[in-house]
């Protein structure tokens, strides 16, 4: 009996991927959607009563279900490397004869559309998927194969000649089609909207729940196969083999054996691309010989064979029908421009940001003008120019809002900073709720469960105002909030307790001192062995320590002078949260950079600069904020500028790149 259930399932699953890939790859249809659904209950409901017989490839796991708390850090066995840009054709000339300088033979490209969304990296073994991992930082991504799963674009097992093991390389996002049902959604939700398909498709893979991520319906698109063994000698033929293997390869890719051929393609898409049903930013250019792509190579950050053409952003024109005022965590204050809704590169736009009062005034804006908006990859676009002939002589111009739109306090403007600030920082409602947010994001306490949402409902219910409130909460009172569960107000409350084991130097950047960020909390924790230490510290102590100049003094002893921030910070300890360092917080790991001074400049691809810079303190050395002759190295990233050309000027100070920093440090 058990061994005929078995053989049961396995027909159904060997069925249900055979319909899988007759319905995405080949486009044909063998049986109708609600024939497949049925057999697929069948097969889920025979799963369910025969655990024994779990297949982690099943076509059931396409609707997820799987619970994925953390998810586990992989190192990429091939570096996922990111590409060089170009955003005209001279630029495309000029990498063309690098190309034709280096290989000294004909060369032809594979151009390919430039999927706006997130890269993912696929394990196969013998034709099932093993593992899909992030792009990270290149170097190490995130292993999310439970919410790739529920893709019905990506196959979890293949057909035909296949290799016996490869890694399969795209791109996932949401069509604009999907992007606006699940904005439809969180209106009806009453849920903020979401701002683009990228970020959407993007933070939709981090869920921890992927019977989520199956409901946002996101799509892929593969393009590139990566192993020690090619089974072809040019890109063109891997994707016509990966077609046949059932992924789902991008039907616009197009061989292209000169140059002129490819300004073609992009002339052709530059103008097509709206008519598309996803979002794309340029065109991506391959050397097409796999032989030509080894002899390339690439440099520390890109491939030399491969090339990304940025389309260049739009500019439409439409009414500014009124300019309304955020108020952030910070109190900074952000005008917004209302406008007609106008369609700009394939998305309808209601609203543009004019980032503080100099812009408007540079601008000129006065109300009802009609307006210029522009969107070149930023989420919110911006207004660059307003058309006089239009405007109506009897409009008024735009003042800027002397009060905070959401407490009444008379705004502050800080000489030589363009932001107007509400500087009731401690009962603005939406600086209120920000601090308390600030509070339990990643980076800080990192509260799970603890959401913006179900903090704005804590705080409208009177029940945190700050977050030594959240340490009082009981489950009693969570329960009523909307759409709470019990065992989402245990989970919360579950992490509220285990937050009070979060070190020193993160409780000191969650308790959101203005102008102490993530860096200077760690240096503040290193020189201050408590929140007492700190609090009784004057300025003049404070600027000792390095990278604290006086305005973060000045900030930092203000906080203490604050009754209800002591009130808090007292309530803190009182309910055992980490004031105080631990026993094995400084601990070196080596002092081979002992009596070395270290500055990082340019833009940093390896490793982020936070990160360098513990590496140089957690092996003995010490970082330092400027180009002097007490510097010893100076590590350089991508478009090192002023620093980099001071350093050569001194002549005794040793120029490194990230991968000589990461050597130096190995050794």
């Amino acid at each position: 009996m058990s061994q005929d259930i078995q053989q049961k399932i396995q027909a159904l699953r060997a069925e249900l991927h055979q319909y899988n890939y007759d319905y995405y790859t080949l486009d044909e249809s063998a049986v109708s959607d609600f024939e497949f659904d049925l057999k697929l209950k069948e097969l889920h409901d025979l799963e369910a009563q025969h655990p024994e017989f779990y297949d982690s490839n099943s076509p059931t796991l396409r609707v997820g279900g799987e619970i994925t708390k953390n998810f586990p850090t992989v190192q990429h066995q091939f570096r996922m490397y990111s590409l060089d840009n170009s955003y005209d054709f001279d630029d495309l000339q000029d990498w063309e004869k690098r190309v034709q300088r280096t290989l000294n033979e004909p060369v032809e490209f594979v151009a390919e559309l430039k999927y706006d969304g997130a890269s993912i990296s696929i394990l196969y073994e013998n034709g099932v998927m093993k593992e899909a991992v992030t792009r990270g930082d290149g170097f190490r991504g995130d292993e999310i194969t439970s919410n790739v799963k529920t893709i019905s674009d990506i196959p979890m097992q293949l057909y035909g000649g296949f290799p016996e093991r490869f890694f399969m390389r795209g791109e996932i996002y949401l069509t604009r089609k999907n992007f606006d049902k699940i904005n439809e959604r969180r209106e009806e939700e009453g849920l903020d909207l979401f701002m683009n398909p990228r970020n959407t498709a993007s933070g939709s893979l981090k869920m921890q729940d992927s019977a989520e991520v199956g409901k946002r319906k996101l799509s892929a698109v593969l393009y590139q196969f990566i192993s020690t063994e090619m089974p072809a000698e040019t890109h063109w033929e891997l994707l016509q083999k990966s077609r046949e293997w059932s992924f789902r390869i991008s039907d616009q890719a197009k061989l292209c054996k000169t140059l002129d051929d490819v300004k073609t393609f992009i002339n052709f898409w530059d103008v097509e691309r709206h008519q598309l049903p996803f979002e794309i930013d340029g065109i991506v250019l391959k050397v097409n010989s796999l032989k030509q792509q080894s002899q390339l190579g690439y440099t520390a950050k890109s491939p030399r064979w491969a090339m990304a053409y940025k389309f260049k952003a739009e500019k439409v024109e439409t009414e500014l029908l009124a300019v309304t005022y955020q108020v952030g965590r910070t109190g900074a204050i952000t005008p917004v421009a209302n406008l007609k809704p106008v369609l700009l590169a394939g998305t309808t736009v209601k609203r543009a940001s004019l980032h503080n009062e100099d812009i408007i005034r540079k601008l000129g804006l006065y109300e009802h003008d009609f307006v210029y908006v522009e969107k070149g990859g930023e989420i919110i676009p911006k207004i660059v120019g307003v058309n006089l002939e239009k405007r109506n002589p009897a409009n008024r111009e735009i003042e800027y809002i002397k009060n905070c739109p959401e407490c009444g306090t008379e705004l502050v403007k800080i000489e030589d900073q363009a932001i107007h600030f509400c500087p009731n920082d401690l009962h603005c409602p939406p600086q209120v709720v920000g601090r308390m947010i600030h509070y339990v994001s990643r980076k800080a306490l990192n509260i799970e469960n603890l959401g913006a949402e179900t903090i704005e409902q804590l705080y409208r219910e009177k029940l945190a105002e700050n977050p030594a409130d959240f340490y009082v909460l009981t489950k009693e009172q969570l329960l009523p909030l909307e759409r709470m569960a019990e065992k989402s107000a245990q989970n919360i409350i579950a992490g509220i307790e285990k937050s009070k084991e979060v070190p020193f130097e993160k409780v000191l950047f969650g308790i959101g001192i203005k102008h102490v960020g993530e860096t200077v909390a760690k240096k503040l924790a290193k020189n201050f062995e408590s929140i007492e230490a700190l609090q009784n510290a004057s300025a003049e102590e404070l600027i000792q320590v390095e990278d604290i100049g006086g305005k973060i003094a000045e900030s930092i002893v203000a906080f203490f002078q604050n009754p209800e921030n002591l009130l808090m910070v007292e309530r803190l300890k009182t309910y055992g949260v980490q004031l105080e360092n631990g026993e094995n917080t400084n601990v070196l790991l080596s002092t081979a950079l002992e009596n070395k001074t270290f500055l990082f400049t340019g833009k940093l691809s390896l490793f982020t600069r936070e990160a360098a810079e513990e590496m140089v303190e957690k092996h003995g050395g010490k970082n330092i904020s400027a180009v002097s002759k007490n510097l010893n190295y100076l590590v350089v990233g991508e478009k090192a500028g002023s620093k980099l050309k001071k350093a050569q000027d001194i002549g005794t100070i040793e120029i490194l790149d990230e991968q000589e920093f990461l050597d130096l440090v190995s050794n």
